[in-house]
């Protein structure tokens, strides 16, 4: 008889990828005593479109309101450190709006827009390796369009 196996459930997880004029807005918080260095990104609710879980993220991380244009990919990561799984799904958006005096989440130090060299230059800050691969991937064209994503009632 097989063993049985502890039931799986992995974190699933939203990024947004914002560029302008080649700086990329990325956010600092602190993760277990450490400031690092991610997208705005966070976990899907219940109830809650993969759409709108993104354009949320952004709105509570770094008090910007976008408009997704592109589904950039789905990327599994297990983090050594917890050996827990991530499933992410990075979009790519367009910045419509900021309101520098709403309050940011719980944990966000700061939102701030780094060009591609500086982020590269911070590797060792980077919260997991999914954010720089989100970028790299978006940078190489990868992206698709936001209907890949179906939801269904």
């Amino acid at each position: 008889m097989p063993k049985s196996t502890p039931h799986f459930n992995p974190d699933i997880t939203v990024a947004t990828v914002l560029v302008q004029e080649g700086r990329f807005l990325l956010v600092e918080e602190n993760v277990r005593g450490r400031r690092v260095l991610n997208q705005p990104a966070g976990h899907l609710e219940p109830n809650e479109s993969l759409l709108d879980a993104a354009v949320r993220e952004v709105r509570e991380e770094t008090a910007w309101d976008v408009r997704l244009q592109h589904f950039i990919g789905t990327y599994r990561w297990v983090a050594e450190e917890t050996g827990k799984t991530y499933l992410r799904f990075g979009f790519a958006a367009e910045a419509l709006r900021h309101w520098p005096d709403c309050p940011l989440d719980e944990g966000i130090e700061r939102a701030l827009w780094l060009s591609l060299d500086d982020i590269r230059a911070q590797r060792e800050r980077l919260r997991s390796p999914l954010v720089l691969a989100l970028i790299e991937d978006y940078l190489a064209g990868q992206c698709f369009p936001l209907s890949l994503l179906r939801e269904l009632a």
